[in-house]
């Protein structure tokens, strides 16, 4: 167990590390991050073009095999859209997280006023859907500066997670060093 909490430890530091170092450069850099992400997106499109024809050429009859080239090239359409014309591509990715913010804040809100929750909760819930409403409301308003308001987002939620990991680490760390197996504590009796 001992060897399992060092490795853990040494684990969370090094991904909070890298956390904090993908977050120092999505502030730094937030255009760059943008069009990451939009490179992102353009493989994932890539990527199931490709599992889509070959779902289709594994098929053994007709219907399927149109519908999986028919996503296939959809998904290779917008892979190269997505290159082509990368601002285009984050304005879209921009309202549809103006669209997931606005309608689960709304979900958000109308949940806190359900039954069975503590007014503490209720509270939490109302206050989050209000901002995310909010948010989805500002992105839709100014899509251009929300995609650097969400890179900007990106790193500050990147940095926060990789001190909370480093934190958690360094605790398993030393959670570690303190610890003692059964087998000594018998010993000492």
């Amino acid at each position: 167990m001992l060897k399992s909490l060092k490795s853990t430890s040494t684990s969370l530091i090094l991904l909070g590390i890298l956390a904090v170092i993908v977050g120092i450069i999505a502030i730094a850099w937030p255009n760059v991050t943008i069009l990451a992400l939009v490179i992102l997106f353009a493989i994932y499109a890539f990527m199931d073009a490709g599992l889509q024809a070959a779902q289709a050429f594994s098929s053994r009859s007709a219907g399927p095999v149109f519908g999986h080239l028919l996503l296939a090239l959809i998904s290779l359409a917008a892979g190269v859209v997505a290159l082509v014309w990368p601002g285009p591509t984050a304005y879209v990715l921009v309202i549809v997280v103006a669209a997931w913010a606005l309608v689960g804040g709304v979900v958000e809100v109308v949940a806190g006023f359900g039954s069975g929750e503590t007014a503490g909760t209720r509270a939490l819930f109302i206050v989050s859907g209000l901002v995310s409403v909010a948010f989805g409301i500002l992105l839709f308003a100014r899509p251009g500066v929300g995609a650097v308001t969400l890179a900007l987002l990106f790193g500050l939620y990147s940095m926060i997670y990789g001190f909370s990991q480093i934190t958690a680490g360094v605790q398993a760390h030393q959670l570690g060093k303190s610890f003692r197996p059964l087998s000594e504590l018998k010993n000492t009796a």
